[in-house]
C-alpha cells in the first residue's frame, strides 16, 4: 500500500469512506468499448449545451452492475462516482499518457472491482510487525486460543495464517491465497462472535524476515487487505525499514491503520508513556493523521499481548471497525488518493491552458506575412490606381505610353522582391516558424504528455500547409475591365471635352492660317490652352480621388487574402491543436472528479487536502 505524505488528506476520508457492490469491471478494460476514442465527440457534443449561460457538465456513468447501498452521507455514490471516473480517466487517456504512468491506477480499479465483488459483511484486519514483536501472541489472545506458533524460534511464522469469526470469507481468503489448511475459528462465547462478527484476522510473516518469500508474501497480502494492525514493540519500534517501507508510504491509509505498541509489561509504567509518546511522534512525521479527539486517523494504542493488559481496547476498537462495515470502503478511497497523487504530474496544469486570441492573431499574421498579403494588397492598390490613370488621363498620355509600350515589350511592372525559389523557400521558413509559435503558446502549462499531444497534432498540421498556402497565391486571370466608381464616365466625359477643346481651337487656328476664318487669334488660342491646361487638371483630380478607393480596394484584397491563410492554417494546424485542448479538458474533469466526485464547495462536509487541490485544478487555465 501506497499513498502521499499529506496530513490534511486523513479527516476527509472518513466522510468518504463507505462499502458497496456494483462495478463488476477489473480495470480500465472493462466495459465494452466504453471508453474509446468515440467520448470526444460524445462529450464535446453535450459540452456544447449550456444552462444559465454555464456549460453542461456531463454526467458519470452509472454502475455497471448491482444496486449501490447508500452508505451514511451518500459515500457510498462518491466511491462508486470516483471509481467510474478513474475508469473512464484511463480510458481517455491511454492514447496520450504511456501505460506505465496508468498501470497504478488500473491495479486500483482491479482491486477494487475485486474487493466490491465479495462480501461486504467481513473486514480483513492483517496483523503485521518486525521478528519478535509478539504479533502472534496478539493473535492467539485476540482469537482466544493458539493458533499461531510462538517460540524464540526466529522467524516463527512462515505463513500467513487466518481467523474467521463468521462463515462466508471463503472468497476473501482465497483473494489473500491462503490455503485451507491455514484458516481457523475463533473460541467464542455462548452468544457466537458478538462485536467481532465479520472480523477476518491474518497473522503475516514478519516483514523483515530473512527469508526473502515471506517479505513478498506480507507485501502482497498488505496490498488486499481491509485493514492493518502494526504491531510494534519498545526496542524496534523506530525500525528505519518499518517506517520506510511501510508507514511513510501508507500514510494516507491511516484511517485503516492500528499501530499498537506491544510488551508494554516490559517496562516501567513513566517508561512506557515516553515511548508512546516517541511512537506518536515518528508517526507524525511519516505524515500519518493520529485518530485523537475525535479526529480521523490512525489508532495508537499500547498494550501487552502476554498480560492482556490494553487488549480489550483493540478488541473494541476493532468491534467499532467490523460494525461500521466500512474499512474496505476506506481503503479503495485511500488507494484512490494514492494513485491520483501518482497521476498528478500528467493532469494537472502549471499554469494557464489554451490558446489566447493575442496568440490566434499572431498565428494570422505570421501566415498573412508569409503569403505576403500586404504585398498583395499593395499591388491591388497600385492596379487599381493605375487603372484609374489609363481610364482617366489624357488621351495624347495614354498614346504615348501605348506607343512606349509597343517599342519596347517586356518592361510590364514586375512585382519587388529577389527570386522565386528565394521567396518560396522564405515563406516556407515562415510557415514552419508561425506553427512552431503556435503549438508552444497551446502546450505551454499542460502536463507533458498533453504538450507532446499538442506539439505532435500541430506539426502534422503543418505538413502540406506551405503548399496550401502556395494555392492561395496562385496568379489568377486579370479581369476583363477594371472595377469602375461612378465618378469615373464624368471624368472620362470631362478629359473627352478638354481633348474636344484642343481639336476645335486647332482646327479653328489653322482655318484662319489658311484664309479660311477671318483671322482672329484670340478665340482658338484660348480654347487650346483650355483645353491642354484643363486635361492635366481633371486627370490630377482625378488621381486624387482615386487615392481612397484604391485604398480601400487594396485593403479588401489583403483582408481576403489574409482571412483565405488564416482559415487554411486554422483548419490544418488551430482546429487539431483545440481538438487536443479538448481531449486534455475532458481528462482533467475526470480526474476533478476522482479527486472531489461532488465539486463545489464540499457539499458533504468535505475537507482538507483532496478538495484543496480540486480548488486548485479548477482554477488553472481556461
Amino acid at each position: 500500500m501506497t499513498s502521499t505524505t499529506d496530513h490534511t488528506q486523513q479527516p476527509r476520508e472518513a466522510e468518504e469512506a463507505r462499502e458497496g457492490e456494483g462495478t463488476t469491471g477489473t480495470g480500465p478494460d472493462a466495459g465494452s468499448g466504453a471508453w474509446d476514442d468515440g467520448l470526444i465527440a460524445r462529450r464535446a457534443a453535450a459540452a456544447s449545451a449550456t444552462a444559465g449561460g454555464q456549460p453542461v457538465v456531463p454526467l458519470l456513468p452509472a454502475p455497471h452492475t448491482g444496486t449501490p447501498a447508500s452508505g451514511p452521507d451518500g459515500a457510498d455514490d462518491d466511491l462508486t462516482a470516483r471509481l467510474d471516473a478513474l475508469r473512464e480517466l484511463t480510458g481517455l487517456s491511454r492514447p496520450r499518457v504511456d501505460a506505465a504512468t496508468l498501470a497504478e491506477a488500473g491495479r486500483v480499479l482491479d482491486d477494487a472491482a475485486a474487493r466490491r465483488r465479495l462480501s461486504r459483511r467481513h473486514t480483513v484486519v492483517a496483523l503485521a510487525g518486525a521478528t519478535g514483536s509478539g504479533k502472534s501472541t496478539l493473535f492467539n489472545t485476540l482469537a482466544g486460543v493458539t493458533i499461531s506458533d510462538t517460540g524464540v524460534r526466529r522467524p516463527t511464522t512462515s505463513a500467513a495464517l487466518a481467523c474467521s469469526w463468521t462463515d462466508g470469507a471463503a472468497g476473501l481468503l482465497d483473494r489473500l491465497e491462503i490455503p485451507g489448511r491455514l484458516r481457523r475459528r475463533p473460541v467464542q462465547g455462548p452468544d457466537g462472535p458478538g462485536p467481532l462478527d465479520g472480523l477476518v484476522l491474518i497473522d503475516l510473516p514478519d516483514h523483515d524476515s530473512a527469508a526473502v518469500e515471506h517479505r513478498a508474501q506480507v507485501d502482497r497480502v498488505l496490498a488486499h487487505v481491509d485493514a492493518v494492525i502494526w504491531v510494534v514493540d519498545p526496542e524496534k519500534y523506530g525500525d528505519a525499514l518499518l517506517h520506510e517501507r511501510y508507514l511513510r508510504p501508507m500514510a494516507g491509509h491511516a484511517e485503516v491503520t492500528f499501530v499498537v505498541l506491544n510488551q508494554v509489561d516490559r517496562l516501567p509504567e513513566d517508561a512506557a508513556d515516553q515511548v508512546l509518546d516517541d511512537l506518536r511522534r515518528l508517526l507524525d512525521e511519516d505524515g500519518i493523521a493520529l485518530g485523537e479527539h475525535g479526529e480521523p486517523g490512525a489508532t495508537v494504542l499500547a498494550l501487552s499481548a502476554l498480560t492482556g493488559e490494553g487488549v480489550g481496547e483493540l478488541r473494541d476498537c476493532l468491534g467499532q471497525l467490523t460494525s461500521e462495515r466500512r474499512a474496505a470502503a476506506r481503503r479503495i478511497g485511500a488507494d484512490l488518493d494514492a494513485a491520483a497523487e501518482r497521476l498528478r504530474p500528467a493532469y494537472v496544469p502549471t499554469g494557464r491552458v489554451g490558446l489566447s486570441e493575442e496568440a490566434r492573431e499572431e498565428f494570422a499574421d505570421r501566415l498573412a506575412e508569409a503569403v505576403g498579403a500586404a504585398a498583395a494588397g499593395q499591388t491591388a492598390e497600385r492596379a487599381w490606381r493605375r487603372n484609374a490613370g489609363r481610364a482617366c488621363g489624357t488621351p495624347w498620355l495614354r498614346l504615348w505610353r501605348w506607343y512606349e509600350a509597343r517599342r519596347t515589350p517586356g518592361t510590364a511592372e514586375r512585382p519587388p522582391g529577389g527570386t522565386p525559389g528565394a521567396e518560396a523557400t522564405a515563406a516556407r521558413q515562415r510557415v514552419e516558424q508561425a506553427v512552431r509559435v503556435v503549438a508552444d503558446e497551446a502546450a505551454s502549462g499542460l502536463p507533458t504528455p498533453w504538450a507532446d499531444a499538442v506539439r505532435e497534432a500541430a506539426a502534422r498540421g503543418a505538413d502540406g500547409l506551405p503548399e496550401a498556402l502556395d494555392g492561395l497565391t496562385a496568379p489568377e486571370p486579370a479581369p476583363a475591365r477594371p472595377p469602375r466608381p461612378g465618378w469615373w464616365p464624368v471624368a472620362v466625359l470631362a478629359q473627352v471635352s478638354m481633348t474636344l477643346l484642343q481639336v476645335v481651337g486647332g482646327i479653328w487656328l489653322l482655318g484662319q492660317v489658311l484664309g479660311v476664318f477671318t483671322p482672329d487669334l484670340l478665340p482658338p488660342v484660348l480654347l487650346m490652352v483650355a483645353g491642354i491646361l484643363g486635361g492635366p487638371c481633371v486627370e490630377y483630380g482625378s488621381r486624387l480621388a482615386a487615392r481612397g478607393p484604391a485604398r480601400r480596394y487594396g485593403a479588401d484584397a489583403e483582408r481576403a487574402l489574409r482571412d483565405a491563410a488564416a482559415g487554411c492554417g486554422r483548419a490544418r494546424v488551430l482546429d487539431p491543436v483545440a481538438a487536443e485542448l479538448l481531449r486534455y479538458r475532458e481528462v482533467r474533469e475526470q480526474y476533478a472528479r476522482v479527486l472531489d466526485p461532488v465539486g463545489g464547495d464540499g457539499a458533504r462536509g468535505r475537507a482538507g487536502g483532496r478538495h484543496v487541490r480540486v480548488t486548485e485544478l479548477s482554477t488553472t487555465g481556461r
